[in-house]
């Protein structure tokens, strides 16, 4: 993973989603995949690191990361299926949609 911090903005080398500080206020962030939702400096990086482990990876409920996917979303007050829907809307880049869980389905 590589994400850029600076001081006004959050860029990845993976995705196109980016994260910046919203100009006159001073501890207000915006991540482009949560549009108008202002966010903490840690809940924006928080965010960056969802968007760059689906931009460079499968994500379902078998990744290796999933339990970290689950507890990063709700650090966002989201699911994971939403928060993965939401990154994938965003970008205009095929939906990051979980497929269906064959254990669940009953397969």
């Amino acid at each position: 993973m590589t994400l850029t911090i600076q001081d006004d903005n959050i860029n990845s080398g993976h995705t196109r989603h980016t994260t910046r500080l919203v100009p006159g206020l001073e501890h207000a962030w915006q991540v482009s995949w949560l549009p108008g939702r202002l966010m903490d400096r840690n809940a924006a990086i928080t965010a960056m690191v969802l968007a760059e482990v689906v931009a460079t990876d499968e994500v379902n409920p078998r990744h290796r990361l999933w339990l970290h996917i689950e507890g990063w979303s709700a650090e966002l007050g989201l699911t994971a299926p939403d928060a993965l829907t939401w990154i994938g809307r965003a970008t205009g880049e095929k939906e990051a949609a979980i497929p269906e869980d064959p254990e669940a389905a009953g397969a």
